[in-house]
């Protein structure tokens, strides 16, 4: 029998241990946004973390991926262009009934946005968006690098029957080194940072109490652990 929602009024969250494969990810995506849409299944936020990969959006350009033999590259029917997942990097698959919560696909985004800045705030970094290009950026904080900015998080997302899935990443630990693989996201003058790398020493288990803190004050319903 499909597992049948108890509380419409709130979103499971499910979190993962070890490296969970790319493929096995997005198969486990598709069935839940199924299971949604039948009113199998309540929404869910997944939070977990990927061997090295690279993946493409649907508006990747052949040239931003500048090692293609370094690791697996994986098509992926989310918006956006090349991006890294890999071990230290907290993935955030979201999967929400926009039906439930607004027909709109921009403030959907937003409230992506909103919410890891809200939750880089509970760590004591302060996230920022930028009106000509997607994700949450920082400023550096010296070290010798010249001055600008960097991107921490990445946002990619998909709708189908307006349920949302893929999501957003944010870099807390992982090896920046893997990014110099692809142009991230397309964005060429930006480097990218992770918390580690801003000298914040927090653990995973930190990282998704923030999230998790935050999710209500930003989305209206709060998130409950999946049984």
């Amino acid at each position: 029998m499909p597992e049948q929602p108890s509380d419409p009024r709130t979103v499971q969250l499910r979190r993962s241990s070890g490296l969970v494969p790319y493929e096995e990810a997005v198969a486990d995506m598709e069935a839940r946004v199924a299971a949604i849409h039948a009113g199998e299944a309540l929404e869910l936020v997944w939070l977990l973390e990927h061997p090295p990969l690279y993946t493409a959006g649907t508006s990747a350009q052949a040239e931003d991926l500048l090692a293609p033999d370094r690791f697996p590259v994986f098509k992926s029917g989310r918006g956006g262009q090349y991006t890294y997942h890999g071990p230290g990097q907290r993935v955030i698959y979201v999967m929400l009934d926009l039906n439930q919560h607004g027909q709109d696909l921009r403030a959907y985004v937003q409230n992506l946005e909103a919410w890891m800045i809200a939750a880089l705030a509970r760590l004591g970094v302060t996230g920022e968006t930028r009106s000509d290009r997607i994700g949450i950026w920082v400023e550096r904080n010296g070290d010798g690098l010249l001055p600008g900015e960097d991107k921490i998080g990445a946002i990619g997302v998909r709708v189908r029957r307006w349920i949302t899935f893929h999501g957003a990443a944010l870099n807390v630990d992982p090896n920046l080194d893997h990014f110099t693989g692809i142009v991230p996201c397309g964005v060429a003058q930006h480097g990218v940072t992770s918390l580690t790398s801003l000298g914040k020493d927090v653990a995973m288990t930190d990282v998704d109490s923030a999230l998790k803190g935050e999710f209500e004050s930003v989305f209206g319903v709060q998130l409950v652990e999946e049984p």
